[in-house]
């Protein structure tokens, strides 16, 4: 994977495909190519003729991983998006975020409204407000070396997910102790692109997905049937609703 420098952090990219651009950010503990490749969704997209730009958050993937809780303010992150875009030539583009991606989508949005043409939060609706959790049991999972010992449902998953994907513990427990500010309902209801939010139906940590599009302008909701937050993410129905949300003419 290619990298680039942004703000004295060497972050980590894939670039694939032709035509108009998107940016795809993953989630927590995840990666450009977890997230985003082994699900099918780059592939997608590129055959549906778009430009496919995939970040790997600071932290996460091939990027730089630090362990200090400063580095992981969702702000940075946002900064790390908008250089890459810059770094690339792109002055405007689709961007999509999972779960954290979405939460760090919205900080983009809401910090350089105008690069962004339209936006889809996946994995995460009303809770981007309230903020999800708790997510104290998640951080000891992490930090913790005898994850047999993990009692919180929650924990054992982002644990077990963590150590299946090799990723460094203690950058993610910085990561998640930064991360988890709520965003406030009045400054989403600024954003005046169009906005697809698209969260699992058996999703118990994204929040509600009707609820949040309530408070943005030109929002509306794409329900994933039978899903819960990790299996959506390379879902069919997904898939299919963001081609068509991308695709419709008018949404500018």
């Amino acid at each position: 994977m290619p990298v680039f420098q942004s703000n004295g952090y060497s972050i980590a990219y894939i670039d694939e495909g032709e035509g108009a651009p998107i940016l795809l950010i993953h989630g927590f503990g995840s990666s450009a190519r977890v997230n985003w490749v082994n699900p099918g969704w780059v592939d997608t997209l590129v055959k549906a003729g778009r430009r496919v730009i995939a970040i790997d958050n600071r932290g996460h993937g091939n990027s730089d991983k630090p362990h200090q809780v400063e580095a992981y303010r969702v702000a940075a992150l946002a900064e790390d998006a908008r250089n890459l875009l810059l770094h690339l030539g792109i002055g405007r583009a689709d961007v999509m975020g999972y779960s954290m991606g979405a939460r760090i989508a919205a900080i983009l949005a809401l910090s350089h409204p105008e690069m962004i043409r339209r936006l889809v939060f996946g994995g995460l609706g009303y809770g981007i407000v309230t903020g999800i959790g708790p997510w104290g049991p998640v951080v000891d999972a992490l930090e913790t070396e005898t994850p047999e010992a993990i009692t919180d449902p929650v924990g054992q998953m982002f644990r077990k997910f963590a150590d299946q994907t090799g990723s460094d513990r203690v950058a993610l427990a910085a990561c998640m102790k930064a991360t988890r500010q709520p965003i406030s309902a009045d400054d989403l209801a600024t954003l005046h692109m169009p906005v697809l939010i698209a969260v699992g139906e058996k999703d118990e940590l994204a929040g509600s997905a009707a609820a949040l599009a309530r408070i943005i302008p030109s929002a509306e909701v794409l329900d994933i049937p039978k899903r819960d937050h990790m299996l959506a993410v390379g879902d069919k129905v997904y898939k299919a609703g963001v081609l068509d949300f991308l695709g419709r003419r008018g949404l500018e």
